[in-house]
């Protein structure tokens, strides 16, 4: 029996009804995964507060109670003028180097990118991508690697302190961030670039922030010269007390630092959470070990220390490594920083008065390399076995490579820029009568 005409047209219109109510019930799925999870926003937007959390109080705290107390004010300062002035910056044009919308075919593309200057193109609908099928809102990224750029330019100032004039802070910052630390940022973090197309692995910074901290403080530790009396005048810490709340506060803020790479709150920023508890604290104990095994005290300038050289070495392998790798990374870690800190640099006479290279840049680089061993699943790591460990390690050991040679040349080139326009150091009188009275024109202390 044929079907009438109306019943075969009835039937042709309900199944290409039901074809384009499915079409449409699919690009509705589409775009509703297109919408940020609020739960990760929520979280990233802690994370970004929690970075800030490490650079003004707690980097400020932890380098200011370092210093001799005529210098107190103006180390805080010159972090705190730091981060704000790379605050500035990465969104005129930094965030458009290191993540930029436009891409660059070729060589070029390997180091920076470009397109979103003064953030063209952004609005609050706007999303960036994650590790996986969610988004995040598009500010919010953007301002989480905004902090990890101000606090990578003020952890410099620990080989500084004590002699850098104010003004040449503030002319060596924007030079450095352009010609620094944005290209590192996008070789490693970028699609497209050199390191990340290569394979290296560095969860958190290990190469972008502390690996590339500690080897530009050091370049310019040598530019500027010794502190007026170093090493034969005693030059202790003024407050351990202030140092070790700002370790704290470090320690707190660096969870953001770490767990917020996961860029969602998922099982990967669990991993980094626990990972920045076990290594920090595996770290801070084994430099006291050390200490009494070297004929010392154990002492609170080593917790903090051991405490910042385990968490620098598990910012690399936060979400690369399971607990136990974490530990042996932070034991490690104080270890090798130690012997710097205490031996080298006393053999080669370069005065890193915080030791900000002593400290993140060995660590970074123990981390990072480091990191290519504790991935592995043998020792509890994430990986999958995929990368053989040699192939791995020699990616990592690459990506150290790069990153030391492109921080020390490029220090070196924004340091004599800087030197000869306004000069790096402050008078041999300001620097005796301290540089919160010479630059700033007040005391920490009445």
């Amino acid at each position: 029996m044929t079907m009438p005409n109306f019943m075969r047209a009835a039937a042709t219109a309900t199944a290409a009804l039901f074809t384009a109510t499915a079409a449409h019930a699919q690009e509705a799925a589409e775009a509703a995964a297109a919408v940020p999870n609020p739960g990760n926003n929520a979280w990233m937007m802690t994370a970004t507060i929690l970075v800030l959390l490490m650079i003004l109080p707690g980097l400020a705290l932890f380098y200011g109670g370092l210093t001799r107390s005529k210098n107190m004010l103006s180390t805080m300062t010159q972090i705190g003028a730091t981060a704000a002035l790379a605050m500035i910056i990465w969104v005129m044009w930094g965030y458009s180097l290191a993540f930029g919308d436009t891409t660059y075919e070729g060589t070029l593309g390997l180091f920076i990118s470009g397109g979103s200057y003064f953030l063209a193109g952004t609005d609050a609908s706007s999303t960036a991508a994650t590790f996986t099928d969610e988004v995040i809102s598009k500010y919010v990224f953007i301002s989480f690697q905004m902090t990890f750029a101000a606090i990578t330019a003020a952890l410099i100032l620990g080989a500084t302190a004590e002699r850098m004039k104010f003004g040449a802070v503030m002319a060596f910052v924007p030079i450095w961030l352009t010609i620094v630390y944005f290209p590192i940022a996008h070789m490693v973090w970028a699609g497209g670039g050199l390191l990340f197309e290569d394979g290296a692995l560095d969860f958190a910074g290990g190469t972008v922030v502390h690996i590339n901290a500690g080897v530009s403080g050091l370049v310019l530790a040598y530019l500027l010269g010794k502190r007026r009396g170093w090493p034969q005048e005693p030059m202790m810490p003024h407050s351990m007390t202030l140092t070790m709340v700002g370790t704290g506060l470090l320690w707190v803020g660096w969870f953001g630092f770490n767990a917020g790479s996961a860029l969602e709150a998922d099982g990967s920023a669990g991993l980094a959470m626990i990972n920045t508890f076990v290594a920090t604290a595996a770290g801070a104990l084994a430099w006291m070990v050390i200490e009494r095994l070297a004929g010392h005290k154990g002492s609170a300038l080593g917790f903090c220390s051991g405490v910042i050289a385990g968490l620098v070495a598990v910012t690399p392998a936060a979400g690369n490594s399971g607990p136990f790798g974490a530990i042996l990374l932070g034991i490690l870690s104080s270890a090798i920083c130690y012997f710097f800190v205490a031996k080298v640099k006393a053999k080669f006479g370069y005065d890193d008065s915080l030791d900000a290279f002593g400290i993140h840049g060995i660590g970074g680089i123990v981390g990072a390399i480091g990191t290519a061993v504790v991935y592995q699943p043998f020792l509890g790591g994430p990986g999958d076995g995929s990368t053989a460990l040699g192939t791995q390690f020699g990616i990592q050991v690459f990506s150290v490579l790069v990153t030391i040679a492109w921080a020390a040349i490029g220090t070196l080139i924004a340091g004599l820029i800087v030197k000869a326009l306004v000069g790096l150091r402050v008078t041999e009188e300001a620097e005796v009568e301290g540089l919160d009275i010479s630059e700033h024109g007040e005391r920490a202390y009445n």
